[in-house]
């Protein structure tokens, strides 16, 4: 998916440069630390996985060392947690769709079109974008991605000058391909170490119309060329982009999610002492969407809920308008009957409901049909001590690998026969270890630590 985030860049005071609070400039010793500067995307005012990953990692080099600035670009970020990016935003929605819409309308001047970059307006007006499907995006794409052959030409110019002659950083992530439109004009004027996370984008490629699909994917190729290191989190990713967009294998790099702990809230339940009769709780949490898997997760609770009355299935994640109508009524015909076992908990606003949430699960179960590059909500349930049930393809068997603990199923089985296999005794023990595992693995100062290692120039 592509998040659609965007700038206060147009109004005065824009481009003064003001690293939040816990952005540390030089080093004790008045050293000049590495300037990293992560170019995200909004998510329109819905919480975005890659957005809140962006967010963390910002954070993460921040405490390995780093002097970590985040961009966003679009819209502004919703995240969950404490928000690192920075107060402006660049190359602001509104305008960049405006551009690729109206003719004429790149070429208005500053005061006409201004005001729609402000963050306030920016807020409120892309809280009606949510439900935009790739499939409606596949021209402003291409725009985009022309760089500044394209409509857009204005907003990428600001950026870039931005970039290189104000914020001057050492290494500039892009946090997904399809903003690489600005990377021809970046390289002329600037000339660090430019790396791009991949984390994704192969997702929202694969739902653009033709000829749109076969033109975006040909302009990243192109644009990407003069990439240093492409970063993926995991080997099965870095495999997939390489042959996808026809890039060298050698420059990719697999890098570690980051998490931070779980809220001392959060607790999960106490384990099941008595047989294989005990209470059973299955949570799907994640997006609401056919390619997360929620529809496929309502077929198994309509297949298991009337035989098996110690089991409870329930599903949590931000609903999209495009997808309400038919969740809703998939959910009401799955309920009847075992309303009590089967529930909708809604999209939780705050990281500790969202933990608390989790916390009430015995297993998590999302059984995405796309194969998912990350999975890092197989991890925010690990911090709980909590397994995850997944399908065997993408990042999901590393995921389970790197954790030591989980079940895979084949992605053409009975997701309901898969969830029968589920042994519904763990002890404290197995949660404690599975916790410790996710943060020994991935917390945020073991993860800013490898990330910072591999983005450092090999000449400094």
């Amino acid at each position: 998916m592509i998040c659609w985030h965007w700038q206060p860049s147009c109004w005065s005071g824009r481009h003064n440069h003001q690293p939040p609070p816990d952005t540390v400039t030089r080093g004790s010793a008045g050293t000049c630390l590495m300037r990293i500067c992560i170019i995200t995307a909004g998510g329109a005012g819905m919480f975005c996985g890659s957005c809140m990953q962006d967010n963390t990692l910002a954070r993460s080099l921040r405490m390995a060392g780093a002097d970590a600035v985040l961009l966003p670009t679009y819209t502004p970020i919703r995240v969950d947690e404490e928000n690192a990016s920075s107060g402006q935003v660049f190359m602001g929605g509104i305008n960049v769709y405006l551009d690729s819409r109206l003719p004429g309308w790149r070429w208005l001047p500053d005061w006409c079109r201004s005001w729609l970059d402000r963050p306030r307006v920016v807020s409120f007006l892309s809280q009606f974008s949510s439900s935009t499907s790739a499939a409606q995006l596949g021209p402003l794409t291409v725009d985009l991605l022309t760089g500044t052959s394209g409509p857009q030409r204005r907003e990428i110019t600001e950026l870039v000058k931005y970039l290189a002659t104000e914020l001057r950083p050492d290494v500039i992530l892009l946090s997904n391909a399809l903003i690489s439109g600005l990377i021809p004009e970046l390289r002329k004027h600037w000339h660090g170490q430019l790396a791009c996370l991949l984390q994704g984008d192969d997702i929202f490629l694969k739902d653009l119309p033709a000829p749109w699909q076969a033109q975006a994917t040909q302009l990243i190729t192109e644009n990407c060329r003069t990439v240093d290191l492409f970063l993926t989190h995991s080997s099965y990713y870095s495999d997939f982009m390489s042959r996808l967009l026809q890039l060298p294998h050698d420059r990719f790099r697999t890098i570690p999610l980051a998490v931070q702990p779980a809220p001392p809230s959060a607790h999960a339940p106490t384990p099941h002492t008595n047989t294989a009769n005990a209470p059973l709780h299955i949570g799907y949490f994640a997006r609401i969407c056919p390619e997360k898997g929620a529809f496929r997760f309502l077929e198994a609770a309509a297949e298991l809920l009337p035989a098996d009355p110690a089991l409870r299935m329930s599903l949590g994640g931000f609903l999209p308008a495009l997808h309400q109508k038919r969740f809703l009524q998939q959910l009401q015909a799955t309920a009847r009957g075992c309303e009590d076992r089967l529930q909708w908990l809604g999209s939780p606003a705050t990281r500790e409901e969202k933990f608390r949430l989790l916390a009430t699960f015995d297993w998590l179960c999302v059984p995405a049909e796309y194969r998912e590059p990350k999975g890092l909500y197989v991890l925010e349930a690990a911090l709980l001590g909590i397994p995850s049930l997944l399908p065997s393809h993408g990042a999901f068997p590393e995921r389970v690998q790197l954790l030591q603990d989980g079940q895979l199923f084949e992605p053409s089985e009975s997701l309901a026969a898969a969830i029968r296999r589920l042994p519904r005794l763990r002890t404290n023990q197995q949660r404690q270890n599975l916790a410790q595992r996710c943060l020994d693995t991935s917390g945020m100062q073991q993860a800013g630590e490898a990330v910072l290692q591999i983005l450092t120039p090999t000449d400094s």
